[in-house]
C-alpha cells in the first residue's frame, strides 16, 4: 500500500520547529564567531617563532580535525565539567565544542592564506618599522582575506549542518525538534523532510555565496 501523506501534523508543530531554528542559528553563528576568533590565535600560533608554541598549536590543530565533532560534543558535556568542577549547560558544551573544531579548520585556513605572502613582503615592512601586529594588519590581511573568503563560507556551511549534533545533548535545535516531534505523532517522513527542507533553505543561499565569490575571484585573478 502506497504511504499516503500528511503534513497537517508539520503545519500545526511549525512554531515549535521556528523555536528550533532560532537555537541553530544562535548556536551556528556564536560558533562561527569564536571559531574563527580562535582558528586566528591559532594559525599565529603555527608560525610563531618559538618551536615549543608551533608544536603546542600544531597538536590542537591535529587534535581537532582528527576525531569526531560527535564525540568531542559529548565530551565537553559529560568529561569536561569534571575537570573544571562546573556542569556546563547543554548550549554552552555544544558552543565550546563547536567553536574549538570550527577553529582548527579555520587556523588552517589562516596559515594558508598568510603564508602565501611572498615572505619579502613581510621583511620588507618590518624594514620600514613596522611591529608584527601592524604587518598583519596592514600588508598581509589585506590581501589574503579576499582569498580565504570561500573557504570559510564552506566552513560555515559544514558548521551549520554540524549543529544538528548538538541535539543528542538535549539542545532543543531544529534537529532536536524535529526527532521530538516524530517520537510524539509517528509521522517522521513528514516531519524530518520538513526538517530537512529548513535546513536547505537556510544553507543554501551560503552555497550560492560561495559559488559565486570563486568565480568573482576567478575573475579577477
Amino acid at each position: 500500500m502506497a504511504y499516503e501523506w500528511d503534513f497537517a501534523i508539520v503545519l500545526e508543530n511549525l512554531p515549535v520547529l521556528l523555536r528550533g531554528l532560532g537555537v541553530m542559528l544562535q548556536l551556528w553563528l556564536s560558533a562561527l564567531a569564536f571559531g574563527l576568533a580562535a582558528g586566528f590565535v591559532i594559525a599565529l600560533g603555527r608560525m610563531a617563532a618559538a618551536a615549543p608554541l608551533r608544536l603546542l598549536a600544531r597538536c590542537y590543530v591535529e587534535l581537532f580535525r582528527n576525531t569526531p565533532a560527535l564525540i568531542q560534543l559529548i565530551w565537553f558535556y559529560y568529561a569536561f565539567p569534571i575537570v573544571i568542577g562546573v556542569q556546563l549547560t547543554p548550549f554552552a558544551a555544544a558552543v565550546i565544542g563547536l567553536s574549538l573544531n570550527t577553529s582548527a579548520y579555520a587556523a588552517e585556513i589562516f596559515r594558508g592564506g598568510m603564508q602565501a605572502v611572498p615572505r619579502g613582503q613581510w621583511e620588507g615592512a618590518s624594514a620600514l618599522g613596522m611591529t608584527h601586529a601592524a604587518v598583519l594588519r596592514r600588508v598581509v590581511l589585506p590581501q589574503v582575506l579576499r582569498l580565504m573568503l570561500p573557504a570559510f563560507t564552506n566552513r560555515a556551511i559544514e558548521l551549520a549542518k554540524t549543529t544538528s549534533l548538538a541535539s543528542v545533548l538535549a539542545v532543543q535545535e531544529l534537529m532536536y525538534q524535529g526527532r521530538l516531534l516524530s517520537a510524539t505523532y509517528y509521522r517522521p517522513m513528514e516531519i524530518l523532510t520538513t526538517v530537512a527542507l529548513i535546513y536547505f533553505m537556510v544553507i543554501w543561499p551560503g552555497s550560492l555565496l560561495s559559488a559565486w565569490l570563486e568565480r568573482r575571484l576567478a575573475r579577477h585573478g
